[in-house]
């Protein structure tokens, strides 16, 4: 059905449009119809520099973000290292890079019905030269390749930074475990936004302006589906494997990361699929999404009350030109932030025998955001100065400063919810310690929910002031100021991006650290502590290397906690940008049609309706791919772990685990990705003032959703992580439910919620060609076609929901009343 609904789509489309290419009935205003300006008509300097010799300094700046982040990658892989540590990390990356494999075959087949309608679109409808489309192809082809590219690296920078990290601990001195990870999660970042703003740069100063626009569109798109795809799967896949791994624990009482544990590895490849192959990926799309929607704000918008027609351009190419250099001083920013970070945390705890491992981090992230404010107005004030009356420079980046304050700001209200030292963590591990798994699940529910109040309040009041100081001005450039200083806001989350992925990237490792310690076996080598003297020159500390590793992994779990809602909250705000695109699509520049943007027009409000419903779909097709798969993965490791006469599961009975995670991964992936997809095609082809709605909804319930999602999972993890260190309750039955509980959280944190963020922006970007091409389609007089190609995609969006749950079904039979062994009373106490 999905792939006769594409061939519908592709025949029936070419063959109606192509008897009448380039009849003018395109409505105007859409995305391919974006001519970037001449940035040599923006000067700056008193007309000393022009534009595009000023971008210049972006590209060479990209340069050297990717610079350091290569230099940082090799100093990583000459740390010292046991051998037998590298063994277990160097096992992890080939099983990473096996499912980096299959995925990218995935890709490729996704890629394939993204590129069909991309294609179509352009060649038929908007009769684009055959070469131009494949140009844009390509671009869509190199945004994937970017997010595929991009979690690749960051998997190889984390599998060489977890056994250096984990090395570092039998020293006992807590610094080496916190500058290692860290370093690595700067490589991943800076490499990241460098590679991305340097895409972009020469897509602006390569490409001829009439074509450049339209492979934005493409690249973004591109970018954003591989991300969505690598998301999905990648957190369906860390879940399966945790859980997996988990719940052995609770079954024959063995402990964290036990070496005969066959699940640990899938457990470890999970922690860099969904931790690190997920965040990459997604930081990627974010920021270049989010650069594409101001990007097609400023063509499509700019053009206010006090420019004349041949004042556009000169305005536009400016706009452009002070966006991306503020982008690339921002890579300048980050690292003159993290060289300063370092240095005070190196004069502070270099020698210290104890260190709280999230306040460096936090202070990482404040300094970050008061540079990157600082170099904000240093920028516009150098190259704007004179813009409109003269003021809209400091209120231009008072705007953008509002989001880069956010980007310290959310992390500090995510703390409250989820640290270790949270009070609603602690209410978590108290409910436990009476109630069980019952009250531990019923507390995380209510830190997931309060949470949502307060961050919703955060973003809601930076959203505010940047609008606000919106109303000061920039009317006289451009229609709908308030939506460009969202934009700004987003783009402002962003610029701080090389620290948000550092930290973020910094959970992972630790992760993966202390599981190594225990996979490697290493105090059981005979003569290990002589070996270490002599080739390392230290004796080890065995017990606490291990709970310094303890301590930094819930360091990690707060700060991956922390950047979930800031990539969220970029994907709101960022897609708002986007859809406002739409809208001018739809109206004519905002002069026709505003009453069908009401609650009083019909297919509005329905729209609205239907996005929660796509919502809570998604969130409930993500967790039963992992409940299914958890099943599957569960039954193997109980029938084939070995507890007796044996140091080390087999690295075959490993390597079938990380099979069964790989499987359900992409069938869950699969099915989930096409809903998506086809609903997109379906809603947009409706009605497109029903589509606005719904792009409406999935944003603002799909924050909530996320929010919500994201912190109560974080809150039982810590709630465990508290159980394990603080209480020293392993084993307990308190140890029990705070384990149930973190496995509810599991897909919570790290599948659904996370994966909701691409999916928005891919909607919405997606969205952008679909609805153009059903409005087109109309104005040929093709009603008919239309309401074909809507029912059948909506028809395809169905199959695939259906199959996202009925074919994704636990089919083992129910157990009889025969087969559950009987519970013996036993004497009370």
């Amino acid at each position: 059905m999905p792939l006769l609904s594409l061939l519908a789509l592709l025949a029936l489309t070419g063959c109606t449009v192509a008897a009448q290419p380039g009849d003018g009935a395109r409505p105007p205003g859409g995305e391919a119809n974006l001519r970037l300006p001449d940035l040599s008509l923006a000067t700056f300097f008193g007309g000393a520099v022009d534009g595009r010799t000023l971008l210049l300094f972006g590209v060479l700046m990209s340069l050297v973000g990717l610079g350091f982040g290569l230099w940082s990658f090799l100093g990583l892989s000459r740390l010292p290292v046991h051998a037998a540590m590298r063994e277990v990390s160097e096992l992890i990356y080939s099983t990473c890079r096996a499912y980096l494999t299959q995925q990218g075959r995935f890709l490729m087949i996704l890629w394939a019905f993204t590129a069909a309608v991309i294609f179509v679109y352009f060649q038929f409808l908007v009769g684009t030269p055959l070469g131009q489309s494949l140009i844009i192809l390509a671009f869509s082809l190199l945004g994937m390749a970017g997010s595929y590219g991009i979690a690749w690296f960051g998997i190889r920078v984390n599998t060489f930074a977890n056994s250096r990290t984990t090395f570092a601990s039998l020293r006992g001195r807590p610094y080496d475990l916190h500058h290692i990870p860290l370093r690595a999660g700067m490589s991943i970042g800076t490499v990241l936004i460098s590679l991305e703003l340097l895409i972009l740069l020469l897509i602006l100063l390569v490409l001829p302006g009439e074509i450049a626009g339209s492979c934005f569109i493409g690249f973004a798109i591109g970018e954003s589906l591989g991300a969505s795809a690598l998301r999905i799967a990648g957190g369906i896949f860390t879940k399966i494997a945790d859980i997996g791994s988990d719940l052995m624990k609770i079954a024959f009482k063995i402990k964290e990361d036990d070496a005969r544990n066959p699940g640990v590895i899938a457990d470890c490849t999970g922690d860099n699929a969904g931790d690190s192959v997920g965040p990459s990926a997604d930081g990627f799309e974010t920021y270049g999404v989010t650069s594409v929607a101001l990007v097609t704000f400023i063509m499509l918008a700019v053009g206010g009350q006090m420019l004349g027609a041949d004042a556009v351009p000169a305005t536009q190419a400016t706009l452009l030109v002070w966006l991306f250099t503020v982008s690339a001083t921002m890579i300048g920013a980050s690292l003159l932030s993290y060289a300063a970070s370092s240095a005070i945390t190196r004069a502070k705890h270099t020698h210290s025998d104890d260190i709280d491992f999230e306040r460096p981090l936090t202070e990482l992230v404040w300094i970050t955001s008061g540079v990157s404010i600082l170099a904000t107005f240093a920028v516009s004030w150098l190259l704007i100065p004179d813009l409109g009356d003269g003021s809209l420079w400091w209120k231009l980046a008072a705007i953008m400063s509002c989001g880069t304050l956010a980007g310290a700001l959310i992390p500090e209200v995510v703390k409250v919810f989820t640290s270790v030292k949270s009070k609603h963590v602690e209410e978590v591990v108290k409910s436990s310690q009476r109630g069980g798994a019952s009250l531990n699940i019923l507390s995380g529910l209510v830190a997931g929910n309060f949470s949502a109040l307060w961050l919703g309040l955060s973003i809601v009041a930076l959203m505010t002031g940047a609008y606000l100081l919106s109303m000061l001005g920039l009317d006289a450039l451009m229609v709908a100021p308030g939506v460009f200083a969202f934009g700004l806001v987003a783009f402002g989350f962003l610029a701080m991006g090389p620290v948000t992925i550092a930290v973020d990237s910094y959970g992972p490792v630790t992760d993966n650290a202390q599981s190594i310690y225990e996979l490697s076996t290493i105090e059981d080598l005979p003569g290990i502590s002589d070996e270490l003297e002599h080739d390392f020159g230290f004796t080890p500390d065995w017990e606490r290397a291990k709970h310094l590793l303890e301590l930094n992994d819930g360091a990690g779990n707060t700060f991956k906690a922390t950047a979930k809602p800031v990539l969220i909250g970029t994907a709101v705000v960022g897609a708002t940008t986007m859809i406002f695109s739409i809208m001018m699509l739809l109206t004519s520049g905002m002069t026709a049609n505003i009453d069908k943007l009401s609650l009083l027009y019909a297919p509005f409000l329905l729209g609205l309706i239907m996005g929660g419903g796509v919502i809570h779909w998604f969130a409930g097709a993500s967790i039963q791919a992992v409940t299914t798969g958890s099943f599957r993965a569960v039954g193997f490791i109980a029938d084939n772990i070995q507890l007796d006469g044996v140091t080390k599961a087999s690295e075959a009975d490993s390597r079938r685990v990380v099979e069964i995670c790989t499987q359900y991964a992409q069938k869950g992936m699969f099915n989930i990705f096409l809903g998506v997809f086809f609903a997109t095609l379906a809603f947009a082809f409706t009605d497109p003032y029903f589509f606005i709605g719904y792009l409406v909804s999935i944003a603002i319930i799909g924050l909530y959703q996320a929010i919500f999602m994201a912190n109560a999972g974080g809150a039982w993890d810590n709630a465990k992580k508290i159980v394990e260190v603080d209480l020293a309750a392993k084993g307990t039955p308190l140890h029990d439910a705070s384990i149930v509980g973190d496995t509810v959280g599991d897909p919570y944190k790290d599948t659904s919620s996370v994966a909701l963020n691409p999916v928005i922006k891919f909607t919405t970007l997606f969205g952008l060609l679909a609805v153009e091409l059903g409005v087109s389609l109309r104005h040929s007089e093709a009603h008919t076609l239309v309401t074909v190609l809507a029912v059948a995609s909506f028809i395809a969006a169905l199959v695939f929901m259906w199959r996202s749950f009925y074919k994704m079904r636990i089919d083992a039979p129910m157990l009889t009343t025969a087969d559950i062994d009987p519970v013996v009373d036993e004497p009370a106490t």
